[in-house]
């Protein structure tokens, strides 16, 4: 009979349903701790989620109607960077540790942020299409009035570490740089040779505009028509944060009507998107599959690290990355890390 007992819901996963929890039960199986899949529907998960010691979320909402009838749960730990899919708030309120793995992926959403910039920037789908389609003159043209990269000011909305890894790929490229960030002190800004800026000083004077703000209620439709309008004529929109933070009719309008030129999008505010959404029809419109993240050792390491954490709290022992910390000092959890770990939700 095991000692602890994680309940998750049943086939959800980032990569192939079944897939199975090897990579988390290497962390697990030591401490005797077992991995359950219950129904995706509320109520039945209530039913079997009721005593249980941890939940994996993942697949479905962990509403606070879940977190309430929970009495067993000593933490609920996400394997993904946003946290938008549990109610933290209510967690909160019942003394439960949140945790997500905010450090794992940065890599690769950095280079994959890149390649959005760049690919929109030199309208690489365009210039393939024209190719295929036996308009090879077409191509230098398409490209004639393009300035050059150099010297344009690339402009982020919120600056964590997936966009400060940006920061470090973009300079070589000879890219001015803005950031705002009410959450983070102006020097940490500037040691990565980016310049402190409100939101509006980033929107007017940037030619690339990058979304990495969470996904937090708060930031709910965060940009709107407003801040569209304040964009350059000329300006590419990339976001490889969330969709929720972005008012997509207002980001259609946009595009429709020239106040920015182009959007590079790897998030959209319903995924997968409507056959109808006007975004998958438009030629200034570069978009992916919410694929950010993904690299050969994406499953393996999330897993990994979700393990990590669940059998740091069934231990006793605070976990690495707590997106609702101040809940950790009324547990009986014990503190091991000598340093403060620099996490949470706007990493």
């Amino acid at each position: 009979m095991s000692v602890f007992k994680i309940v998750t819901p049943q086939g959800a996963s980032f990569t192939v349903a079944g897939g199975g929890y090897a990579y988390e039960m290497e962390a697990l199986a030591p401490i005797g701790a077992e991995i359950v899949e219950a129904p995706n529907d509320e109520g039945a998960f209530i039913a079997a989620a009721r005593h249980a010691d941890a939940i994996y979320a993942k697949g479905i909402p962990i509403t606070k109607t879940i977190i309430d009838a929970l009495e067993n749960c000593k933490v609920i730990t996400l394997g993904s960077v946003g946290v938008d899919s549990v109610d933290v708030k209510a967690a909160t309120a019942r003394g439960i540790p949140v945790t997500n793995v905010p450090d794992t992926f940065i890599e690769e959403v950095a280079d994959h942020a890149m390649m959005l910039l760049l690919a929109g920037f030199r309208r690489l789908v365009q210039q393939d299409k024209m190719v295929r389609e036996g308009r090879w003159a077409e191509g230098r043209p398409a490209l004639s009035t393009i300035p050059r990269l150099m010297g344009q000011t690339l402009g982020f909305v919120s600056f964590g570490r997936v966009a400060r890894a940006v920061a470090k790929r973009a300079a070589p490229f000879g890219l001015r740089m803005l950031a705002y960030d009410p959450f983070i002190q102006e020097t940490l800004i500037s040691e990565h040779g980016v310049v402190p800026a409100t939101l509006s000083e980033v929107l007017s004077q940037s030619d690339f505009v990058s979304m990495h703000a969470p996904a937090r209620p708060e930031l709910q439709h965060m940009l709107t028509e407003q801040h569209f309008r304040q964009m350059k004529r000329g300006a590419i929109f990339i976001n490889t944060g969330r969709g929720a933070t972005v008012q997509e009719e207002a980001l259609i309008k946009a595009l429709q009507e020239g106040w920015i030129a182009h959007a590079a999008l790897d998030v959209l505010e319903t995924e997968p998107p409507s056959h109808n959404n006007p975004l998958l029809r438009m030629d200034n419109v570069t978009l992916t599959a919410h694929v950010a993240s993904a690299s050969a050792r994406f499953d393996a390491a999330r897993k990994r690290r979700v393990g990590h954490e669940l059998a740091l709290v069934l231990q006793g022992l605070w976990p690495v990355s707590c997106v609702n910390p101040s809940v950790l000092q009324n547990t009986a959890l014990k503190r091991w890390q000598p340093v403060g770990m620099d996490r949470g939700p706007n990493s």
